[in-house]
């Protein structure tokens, strides 16, 4: 899954940060990866749950 996504960071991370996280848009949800880790994990969230997640932060 996580091969053939485009993965985002925040603008207003720099490349100097070691603690940022990444988000894609798979056809359905939200995934979300440590971007120090790029092969690694990803973590996928139904699109109502990262919404509740973003109103809450």
């Amino acid at each position: 899954m996580t091969k053939d996504l485009t993965w985002r960071k925040s603008t207003y991370s720099t490349s100097g940060q070691q603690s940022c996280v990444e988000v894609a848009y798979p056809a359905v949800g939200v995934a979300v990866r440590d971007s120090k880790n790029a092969t690694g994990p990803a973590l996928a969230f139904p699109l109502v749950q990262w919404r509740a997640f973003l109103g809450r932060v």
